[in-house]
């Protein structure tokens, strides 16, 4: 039965009138929008058909056309709903004020009113508002949202303290080192919002399947126009031309894709990061707790001739207690694992770069780097042992060369094999360690897992030069787990967080493997593979057919409605197939 029989044709098109302003004015308002900018999507056809169906009063198949683009955004916009703001995100972590002292109590005041030298006072699990130096109090501080490292590092008068570390169950006092805009958790956010602004946008896989179809589609609506001289038939090839398997089916085969990455302790926070992994050329690491396990161990203790190593250790151990170095935690559980009590600690002073001094036990104990031993105290760098690969630091005791320890940080068991198979299987092309370690225990790293192409000692800001200029030169993948990560995983084409050790570390990836393992980023490569090969199926194989059906349209055969109803079943077929992406396969792993 014709739609609106019994009714005035006015009255039998109000349905359709509204659909058309509230979902076809919008759509087309869109479409014009990326004209201006030069930007044709796969949607252009949609919107020439919309635009041609009001012109010709063919509402119906307008109608159709509406319904089936809606759809297609809307199945997107819900793939794409659970990527968050990384700035957000980074904003939320910082207090909006400081607890200032002012004569013999405190006062609240904002973080733009803190000067240096200030006395600050932070209550129990507060935020550290500046970086600064412990004056009262002690305390234990929880760093991992700025060094990667899950470690509580106690703190104590002279302990130098971070903005954005989160305080213990102590209250604790400190002198503001720096201003608010000035220190470290102000700096990464800065590179945050500069490597946001810098990222290039990526060209989707609809878009770039449209660059072909779209002109095909136009041009033979408008031979089928002009040899017919009836613009209905123009009208019934764009209506069947309407990509639809570009917009609905490879959103589909993106939600399942989402849904089976959750199953394998997978987050997906940017969908488009599934159509673009199987095409980065580039695999770059952040070297401790991606191919390394993030927990150093201490595997040797060399003590000077004379000089008790239990008793080093031990000193050593009640130090750094109160150390945030990464070496700290595996010094202090070698000087616990011997059995001996740790001593009290009289006092303690860390200078960034420079090692940690104390008094213990009435002695007076430095631990420091080969470097500055020997600028320090170049009398006693001569007994020193051999450099070897890996982390080392000096003990000294009363001024007076004690012990040297050497540490590693090992790499994971599938380290190597995984690195291997990354050019014959994935087709990378180069794989990089990028990583703010010295050079002798990433090159040892590296030396393990089979990775030639070192770049150590480098910051966070030097990091996202690095993947910047890797990323102009071809996709680049990186992978890493801390905070200072964040910058470099937004600016490569393709971010992968590990652990959930930070949260502003996940929302900058654009994907979060939970289950911290080399397989599961093996099976997440694997997952976008399949991806892109059943969206691909399904988009070509819609658009097939559907240009069967835009020479049935020119030919006469499909008038515009009958010709959006055969669209609709290609759909139908598009999707199916596409709904296989959530089946899970027999292996997601090739090494």
């Amino acid at each position: 039965m014709r739609f609106g029989a019994g009714l005035a044709p006015e009255t039998a098109n109000i349905p359709l009138w509204i659909a058309y302003v509230l979902g076809g004015v919008p759509l087309v308002w869109g479409l014009l929008g990326n004209l201006a900018r030069r930007e044709f999507g796969s949607d252009l056809l949609a919107g020439m058909s919309i635009v041609t169906s009001v012109l010709l009063g063919e509402y119906l198949a307008g109608t159709l056309v509406i319904l089936m683009l809606s759809g297609g955004e809307a199945l997107e916009a819900y793939a794409v709903s659970g990527a968050s703001s990384v700035l957000k995100a980074l904003a939320s972590r910082m207090p909006s004020v400081a607890h200032r002292r002012s004569g013999t109590s405190f006062e609240d005041v904002g973080l733009d009113d803190v000067k240096v030298g200030d006395l600050l006072r932070i209550l129990p699990h507060e935020i550290c508002p500046v970086d600064g130096t412990v004056t009262e109090g002690r305390s234990v501080m929880d760093e991992s949202y700025l060094t990667g490292e899950p470690y509580m590092i106690s703190k104590t008068p002279g302990s130098t303290v971070i903005s954005g570390a989160m305080n213990g169950d102590t209250v604790l006092t400190i002198r503001a080192d720096k201003l608010a805009v000035d220190s470290r958790y102000a700096k990464i956010m800065e590179v945050m919002h500069a490597s946001e602004a810098q990222r290039p946008k990526m060209r989707r896989l609809a878009d770039k399947l449209g660059a072909y179809y779209t002109p095909i589609a136009v041009t033979l609506a408008v031979l089928a126009w002009l040899l017919s001289g009836d613009p209905v038939r123009f009208l019934a090839v764009l209506v069947v031309a309407t990509p639809c398997p570009l917009l609905i089916a490879i959103p589909v085969a993106i939600i399942g894709s989402i849904s089976l990455s959750a199953k394998r302790a997978i987050i997906i926070r940017d969908p488009s990061i599934l159509e673009t992994i199987d095409t980065c050329g580039t695999i770059i690491f952040d070297k401790t707790g991606t191919l390394t396990y993030g927990r150093p161990e201490l595997v040797e203790h060399l003590a000077a001739p004379g000089v008790d190593s239990a008793e080093v250790l031990r000193l050593a151990a009640s130090v750094e207690v109160y150390s945030k170095h990464p070496l700290a935690d595996a010094i202090v559980r070698a000087g616990q694992g011997d059995g001996g009590e740790l001593f009290e600690v009289e006092d303690i002073c860390e200078k960034p770069g420079m090692g940690l001094s104390s008094h213990v036990n009435g002695r007076e104990i430095c631990i420091t780097s080969r470097k500055h031993l020997a600028r320090d105290f170049p009398e006693q760098a001569e007994p020193l042992p051999p450099i070897a690969g890996g982390l080392e630091c000096v003990v000294l005791v009363d001024k007076r060369y004690a012990a040297t320890f050497r540490f590693r940080d090992e790499p994971r068991e599938e380290g190597a094999e995984f690195v291997r198979h990354l050019g014959g299987k994935h087709g990378i092309e180069q794989a990089m360690i990028l990583s703010g370690d010295r050079e002798s225990e990433v090159s040892y790293l590296a030396g393990r897992v089979g990775i030639s192409n070192v770049q150590a000692n480098k910051s966070p800001e030097e990091k996202l030069e690095i993947v910047q200029a890797e990323t102009r030169l071809r996709n680049t993948l990186y992978v890493g787990d801390g905070i200072n990560d964040a910058p470099a995983l937004r600016a490569a084409t393709v971010g992968i967080a590990f652990g959930q050790n930070s949260d502003v570390t996940a929302e900058a990836a654009g994907a979060v493997i939970m289950d911290s393992s080399l397989r599961k980023l093996d099976e997440l490569m694997h997952i976008s593979r399949r991806m892109r090969r059943i969206a691909l199926q399904s988009a070509v194989g819609g658009m097939a057919l559907s240009v069967i059906g835009m020479f049935l349209a020119a030919f006469g055969y499909l008038p515009p409605v009958a010709g959006a109803i055969a669209q609709e079943v290609i759909d139908v077929f598009a999707v199916l197939n596409a709904l296989r992406v959530a089946l899970p396969p027999s292996s997601l792993t090739d090494y």
